[in-house]
């Protein structure tokens, strides 16, 4: 049987309130280990004549707080262990032993391994006289976050927020690059320093640009924000959208909006998507962002529908999406390896294939063409129609017999218009002739809904090139006649616009 390991709390710095109870016990131990001396209640255990053996050193030995931890843990338990059965081993550690304490909870994990009688006796934390001195409620709604893993997307406005943690001038330029993501440079946050230590409580109210300019942070630091409801707190974040769309929709929202289907929203989606890939085009990223905004709404409208059907939200579609991509990446999520982009999507169409047959689908009866989009442009269906046939080996040896096909539907659509055919078989051989250029695009790898975009693009401006021409010469482009409009044109392309 192994000793009984028990852990006091030392409050936050006021001796007056630390508890009869672990008064006693410290007292009565014959060493006391403390995770670390730098703390206000030590000189007065030194009073006491406490015998006080600390891990401090330990925290110049490792780089990382998590190393130190690990090791203090485990040398305690390495000497509850070694000591005689019933005894008792003390370790004292600052405020409360529940309240972020990183070795404490090792401790609570490992003891029982080691058959190790593990004793917790809580004390006064940081944050009873955080709730006195800063003078709020913690029932209005409350959090407590590590300014050592604080992230912007944990920070929630409407809450009370206590920051610990924050122990030099580098952390709470940490915890001010986080909180400006949320609120305005100038919020005005609250500093606590040694808060219930007399002679060393410090409260300072400074914006929030100017946080990590306050002197005096260490051990006994924390940023206190308060609950705030203001929505405009939260208009960087994903719930307020989904709310917004919510009202929208709902009996006192926008009559337009509750009125969409989606099916009336479907045209919305495509030219949104379009706008989306114009932005692209343009490279225009103020443009890009706005747009990106139009189609997320989009996005958010048709779940909302299914939300209010039962059938689904949009945090089931993100859930999707999440957990899609890390099956669909073993190479990052797992212990496969990827070492160049062939490969990454190898592994992609593999955990596919495995997708399909969870869902019970027999990848035997399912056609090679499947998983198409029926609505895809044509151009870009063509392409990726052509892809699937060639993965199983419908495609010619080289782009020669590409040439070859090409060749032969033009003459086909030649032949077709000559002889007078009906218009629907003239329009069969043109799609007959567009089909196989596609072949052309996939054998150069080149995306022909991208080629001919480009394309369009050039045509438009040396277009443009021609009308601005004739407009600083005094005349329209209706007043030209075509061998003009192609000596200008010629002037174009030697201009190199658009090339």
């Amino acid at each position: 049987m192994s000793s009984i390991l028990t852990v006091v709390g030392l409050g936050s710095g006021n001796a007056d309130r630390l508890t009869v109870g672990i008064m006693k016990i410290i007292q009565n131990a014959s060493t006391v280990y403390v995770r670390t001396k730098d703390h206000p209640v030590m000189s007065t255990l030194e009073e006491w004549h406490v015998t006080l053996k600390s891990f401090d050193e330990i925290y110049e030995s490792y780089d990382s707080f998590p190393e130190v931890y690990d090791t203090i843990a485990n040398l305690l338990i390495q000497k509850a262990s070694e000591g005689e059965a019933g005894t008792e081993i003390v370790y004292a550690v600052p405020g409360h032993p529940m309240v972020a304490e990183s070795t404490v909870q090792l401790l609570r994990e490992r003891c029982p391994e080691y058959g190790i009688t593990l004793q917790i006796l809580g004390g006064e934390s940081f944050l009873d006289e955080a709730f006195t001195a800063l003078g709020f409620d913690p029932i209005e709604g409350f959090q407590l976050l590590d300014a050592s893993g604080l992230n912007h997307t944990l920070i929630q406005p409407q809450l009370h927020t206590l920051i610990g943690q924050v122990y030099d001038h580098f952390t709470a330029s940490e915890v001010k690059l986080s909180l400006m993501e949320v609120y305005p440079d100038d919020y005005i946050v609250t500093v606590g320093h040694a808060l219930g230590v007399e002679g060393q409580e410090d409260i300072v109210h400074v914006p929030l640009y100017e946080l990590d300019r306050v002197e005096g942070f260490g051990n006994l630091s924390l940023v206190y924000i308060p609950r705030d409801d203001n929505d405009q707190l939260r208009q960087r974040t994903f719930a307020r959208l989904h709310e917004i769309v919510d009202i929208l929709r709902s009996p006192q929202g926008c009559p337009w909006d509750r009125e969409q289907t989606h099916t009336s929203l479907r045209k919305n989606l495509i030219e949104e998507t379009y706008e989306v890939l114009e932005t692209i085009d343009e490279d225009d990223p103020e443009h890009m962002q706005e747009e990106l905004g139009d189609l997320l709404l989009q996005i958010l409208l048709h779940s909302q529908m299914e939300e209010e059907n039962g059938t689904f939200n949009v945090y089931d579609v993100i859930q999707g999406i999440n957990d899609k991509l890390i099956f669909r990446h073993p190479h990052v999520f797992g212990d496969i390896i990827a070492n160049d982009a062939e490969s990454a999507l190898n592994n992609w169409e593999k955990m596919k294939a495995e997708e399909k047959l969870r869902k019970g689908i027999n990848p035997e009866k399912a056609s090679v063409l499947d998983g198409i989009p029926r609505d895809l442009p044509a151009l870009m269906k063509a392409y990726k129609i052509q892809k699937k046939a060639a993965k199983v080996g419908f495609d010619w040896d080289h782009i020669d017999g590409v040439f070859a096909k090409i060749e032969e539907e033009l003459v086909e659509l030649r032949e077709a218009i000559d002889q007078g055919q009906t218009q629907e078989e003239q329009v069969l051989e043109l799609g007959d002739l567009l089909f196989a250029v596609s072949n052309a695009a996939r054998f150069i790898h080149a995306d022909p809904e991208d080629a001919l975009s480009r394309t369009n693009q050039k045509f438009t401006q040396r277009f443009h090139f021609i009308e601005e021409y004739l407009q600083e010469r005094g005349r329209s482009i209706t007043e030209a006649n075509l061998e003009e409009m192609e000596d200008i044109w010629v002037l174009a392309k030697s201009q190199n616009v658009n090339k």
